[in-house]
């Protein structure tokens, strides 16, 4: 980019919200990629702070004029490099779209600037008698935007589905600086084609969202955790088929490999309880009342007795149930040293079993393993693979294209949660027809004719 792009970027947005140096810009880089896999960024993009809508169309119409690629930095929690700009880019920054604009109790809506992030929507909703917003993807640090465009899921997906289905409009701009109000607060609206649902979940790659419309929901008041050891893995799957039969449904059922409840426990100073067993799942029930929580928790004990668990330990007191869900969040650090590449296939729930069996042979056959973290009630499942001496294994590319067979064989799909991004563009094309492929690129084609928003990103 040359000076006069600098100077009209500060024209826009003000000189102390343009950044060039990379000591100040580098921080805007990359995302949560492991450093083996990430993409390689353009170092010399430049940051730009806008204030408003505004700001971001004047900014997107200069980039579509000069045909200067342009990118959206969120929060920076995502976990397949979409917000790395592998060109010399321009990379807008929402940090300072973060005004919650209205929360409307009547029609039980939250509008949001999309650099709102998760944490301060909840804590705004602590100011309101009875308000929640139930999708958590994990990172509260995760902005309303950046949740929105990468269709956020998470642990409570089993109950409350995946971000899409909570937003009920955006307003984005353009690849060519043009504004649009898409969706609104209403809650049925068949007028032709639905733009927003295609831009939710397209990755940054079709618009920029500058506003999000949020479903906002009564709240729980009661909740507790149960954690039910069994010795058989299959019997905990079966055990979690019974529960959803049941229609007693509950907020997150987690299952990890037993070795990273014990060790994320000892690393954090604290003690896993269930001592039996070799296969335990975390179970987070949340109910407006308590009586509907006793009823919960009987119909699920008696699930899993029926499936010859040992005796499950219930968490009723909110420091017991936070110290759980600690150790389940904090599970990554015990493991980030050891692994180069991390997964979140997705196959139907009751192929669990069979693909996770599948996934654990394939890794003993390579004389390696595994770690496996499941949503295990929404059949999303998170694993990876080792370095090994410290290395990259050179066995990488052959041992990940054997994983994703097993994805194929249970008809799933190579990504649940995390998206495409930058890393997996070469993956999609095992899963998808090219014909599918070809009709994505038409739709991106119309969007951004230029190919100027987030190259590299998907297709």
């Amino acid at each position: 980019m040359t000076v006069s792009d600098y100077k009209a970027l500060k024209e826009i947005v003000g000189e102390e919200y343009v950044l060039t140096d990379l000591e100040q810009t580098g921080a805007y880089m990359y995302d949560e990629v492991e450093k083996a896999f990430r993409p390689d960024a353009a170092l010399d993009s430049i940051v730009v702070k806008p204030a408003d809508t505004a700001e971001i169309s004047s900014i997107v119409k200069y980039a579509d004029t000069h045909d200067i690629p342009f990118l959206v930095r969120g929060g920076g929690t995502g976990l397949a490099g979409g917000c790395t700009p592998v060109v010399e880019s321009i990379i807008i920054s929402m940090e300072r779209l973060n005004r919650i604009i209205e929360i409307d109790d009547k029609n039980m809506v939250a509008v949001l600037e999309s650099g709102v992030t998760l944490m301060q929507l909840l804590e705004e909703l602590e100011k309101y008698d009875g308000l929640s917003f139930p999708v958590h993807p994990g990172d509260e640090g995760a902005q309303m935007g950046g949740m929105a465009v990468t269709n956020a899921g998470g642990a409570r997906a089993v109950r409350h589905g995946v971000m899409r289905k909570h937003i009920m409009g955006i307003e984005v701009v353009l690849p060519n600086g043009e504004i649009l109000e898409l969706g609104g607060k209403l809650i049925k609206n068949n007028a032709g084609y639905n733009l927003c649902q295609l831009i939710l979940g397209s990755e940054g790659t079709l618009a920029i969202v500058t506003k999000v419309i949020l479903k906002i929901y009564p709240k729980d008041n009661y909740s507790c955790t149960i954690v039910a050891p069994f010795e058989r893995f299959r019997d905990a799957c079966d055990a979690v088929t019974d529960i959803l039969k049941s229609g007693t449904l509950p907020l997150a059922v987690e299952y990890m490999d037993k070795r990273l409840f014990t060790g994320t426990a000892e690393m954090l100073g604290l003690e896993w309880q269930a001592k039996d067993g070799n296969a335990d799942l975390m179970i987070i029930l949340s109910e407006q009342t308590e009586d509907r929580l006793f009823d919960a928790v009987r119909v699920i004990n008696d699930i899993c007795e029926k499936h010859d668990c040992y005796e499950t330990l219930i968490a009723e007191k909110k420091a017991e149930q936070d110290e759980l869900l600690l150790i389940r969040s904090e599970h990554y650090n015990f493991i980030v040293n050891d692994i180069c590449d991390s997964f979140d296939y997705a196959v139907p729930v009751s192929c669990i079993p069979a693909f996770i069996s599948d996934l654990k042979a394939l890794a003993a056959s390579y004389n390696t393993g595994n770690n496996i973290v499941a949503h295990i009630a929404d059949g999303n499942v998170h694993g990876d693979m080792w370095y090994v001496d410290g290395k990259t294994p050179e066995y990488a590319d052959e041992y990940k294209r054997k994983m994703y067979d097993l994805v194929f064989k249970y008809n799933g799909t190579i990504t649940g949660e995390h998206g495409i991004g930058k890393i997996r563009r070469e993956d999609l094309k095992l899963q998808l027809s090219e014909t599918e492929l070809s009709l994505m690129r038409g739709i991106k084609n119309v969007f951004d004719p230029k190919g100027l928003l987030n190259p590299g990103t998907v297709l």
